[in-house]
Parts: C-alpha cells; sequence; structure tokens
C-alpha cells in the first residue's frame, strides 16, 4: 500500500474538515471532488473570477446525494480578511489554499491586480488560518519562482531570478510562510506546481493554459499557434498527481513542513511533442485533426526549459505520481470532448 493509499484509508475512516479555496477552479474543483468521495467535510471560498458554477455542478454530479451535503460553499473574495475568517469559522482541520489569480501574461499586462489576489489575498488566508489554529497549511506555490536558474532538473533549494510579476507573487507567498514558522511556529508546505492539467481546467479566455487551449481549437477545427520554435519544453503534471500531493502534504509530519515541494512527474515534453500527442488522443475520440500548427514569436516572461527534481516529494511525503503526460492527456480528452459537444 502505497503513503497516499494509507492515507486516504485512515481519512476516510475518521473525517475531517477541510477548508479549499478557490474552490470553483480547475484543481479546487478536483481536490473537492476526491475529498468528497472520501467522505469528507469540505468548506469552499471563492469569488468566481477564475472559477466557474459549472466546475461545482458537475462534482456534484459525481458524488453522491449524502457526500453532497457535506459541501459548504461560501462565495467570498480572499482579499477581504473578513471573508477568510467566515471561510474558517467552521472548526477547519486542514486548508488548502488554492485560490490565485494564474497566469504569466495575466500578470504583465495587470501586476497590480494579480498581486492583490496573489500576495494580499495569500498573507490574509495565512493570517486567518494561524489565528484558526488549523491543523495544516497547504498552498499552491509555483514553478515560475525558478526563474532565470538555468539548471535542469529544478531542485528546491536553487532558485533564480523572476521573469514576471506572477513569479514575483509566488515567491512573496515562500517568504511569508518562512517568516510564519520563524516567527509564529505556524508551518506550511507550499507545492510548487509544474503545468498542471486535466479535466475542468478552463479552455476559454485570454490566459487559458496551453493543453486545453489547443485541445479546444483542436476539436473546433481552429488554428493553434506554438510560441516560439516548439522545442521549448515543460514538465506536465496531471491533475491526479496534484490532489495526491495537496493530500499527502495536508496530513504530512510536522517535521515535513516549513518547505516547499515539487508537483510533477520529473520528465520533460516539448510543445511540439505535446501537439502530436493530443492529436493522436483526440483520433482516440473519433477527432481527426489535420491542421498543422502555426509558429509565432517567443512570449514575454516564458523560460525555455523546465523539468523538476521530485525525489523530495518521494522521500519525505511518499509522493508517488501514477500519471505520465500521456496517460493524463488520454483521460482528459474525452472531457474535453464532451465539454465543446455541450456548448
Amino acid at each position: 500500500m502505497t503513503r497516499y493509499e494509507q492515507i486516504k484509508t485512515e481519512i476516510k475512516a475518521s473525517p475531517k474538515t477541510w477548508l479549499v479555496t478557490g474552490v470553483a477552479g480547475f484543481i479546487g474543483s478536483n481536490l473537492l471532488e476526491h475529498l468528497l468521495k472520501l467522505d469528507q467535510t469540505v468548506i469552499g471560498l471563492d469569488n468566481f473570477a477564475t472559477g466557474h458554477q459549472h466546475n461545482l455542478d458537475e462534482v456534484q454530479s459525481l458524488v453522491t446525494a449524502e457526500q453532497w451535503t457535506k459541501f459548504t460553499f461560501i462565495e467570498g473574495d480572499i482579499r477581504d480578511y473578513q471573508d477568510c475568517e467566515n471561510a474558517l469559522a467552521h472548526n477547519v482541520d486542514y486548508v488548502l489554499h488554492q485560490a490565485a489569480l494564474g497566469s504569466v501574461p495575466r500578470s504583465i499586462a495587470d501586476p497590480v491586480t494579480t498581486n492583490a489576489a496573489n500576495v494580499t489575498g495569500f498573507l490574509n488566508m495565512l493570517q486567518a488560518a494561524k489565528e484558526a489554529n488549523v491543523k495544516s497549511f497547504t498552498y499552491a506555490a509555483s514553478s515560475s519562482t525558478y526563474g532565470d536558474h538555468p539548471a535542469l532538473p529544478k531542485v528546491e533549494e536553487n532558485i533564480g531570478n523572476p521573469l514576471s510579476p506572477y513569479a514575483v507573487t509566488k515567491y512573496v507567498n515562500e517568504l511569508y510562510a518562512g517568516v510564519y514558522a520563524r516567527t509564529y511556529g505556524f508551518k506550511t508546505i507550499g507545492l510548487r506546481y509544474f503545468n498542471v492539467f486535466g479535466q475542468r481546467q478552463d479552455p476559454n479566455g485570454a490566459y487559458a493554459a496551453v493543453i486545453p487551449k489547443w485541445t479546444a481549437a483542436m476539436i473546433e477545427g481552429e488554428d493553434v499557434f506554438i510560441n516560439g520554435d516548439g522545442e521549448t519544453s515543460r514538465d506536465f503534471c496531471f491533475i491526479e498527481n496534484t490532489v495526491q500531493m495537496n493530500i499527502l502534504a495536508a496530513m504530512a509530519p510536522d517535521e515535513t513542513k516549513d518547505q516547499v515541494y515539487n508537483v510533477a512527474v520529473g520528465d520533460r515534453t516539448t510543445l511540439n511533442d505535446l501537439y502530436k500527442s493530443i492529436q493522436h488522443s483526440l483520433q482516440d475520440c473519433d477527432i481527426n485533426v489535420t491542421r498543422d500548427p502555426i509558429y509565432r514569436d517567443f512570449r514575454a516572461g516564458d523560460v525555455r526549459h523546465s523539468q523538476a527534481d521530485i525525489s523530495k516529494a518521494i522521500k519525505k511525503l511518499g509522493y508517488s505520481p501514477d500519471f505520465k503526460i500521456l496517460q493524463g492527456i488520454s483521460k482528459a480528452m474525452p472531457w474535453y470532448k464532451k465539454l465543446l459537444a455541450n456548448t
């Protein structure tokens, strides 16, 4: 039995109360689904800035009626300290803080709003959680923190200069987390996400992530644009691996806290190979993609290559990613086909 399987067995036998911020978003709604299926009580906070009611509706359709009664939704904003306090006023045991404004291009276009959500909002939730004396606080950090550090794979202790306002905000989260551990004894765990993808990741909007954006374009017969020469590479991480890491981190022993961990699979996929993988997976869904991608200029703020060293997460938290990129894409494509057929 893996560490993850062991923890799932334990928490199902002894349910607790979890707060998931950004619960209507991509990662938040997947966390909600898994926790409810484990018979946990979940408080969800979201302001619908990037989350959607239809994500919550889909989760409701995937759990039992009894499990759904264990979910309480609060429409609120992490930039409002009172909203953070209200969300925690339910005897919360574990906090999974996912609420943030993602996207490097969005932060370049509007750094002030990104800072308000990612720095002020983070500090509000961190302080409120400390005051509420929760058992653990796990937050979404980012691989963007590695910045211009050239070494591969990325090791948690070695970071460079940030390349975007978004990267600055996520690094500030880590700095605040460290200060709270040293000053108040409130230890947290930060999860540096590497290009998470999967079902319920929004394909629409100017700041959609590459996999849902390309998938939607391919299904609808539209052009797919690749920034640069297509040899840019990323460590794509399927959502199920990310859910696993959040639950492992929440239940981690005290000596593994006040640290950050990479959340990835420890592999690299070029954008050219990614295009081919999505194309082949869609063929398995009876969707033939015949267009070639269109290449354009590199995007400001993007790093050339990204790959995680996940040995720390494996050793200290018992992480064992179950899905490589091809398995994740194969699982996600039918969901996108169904989504776009209904729109």
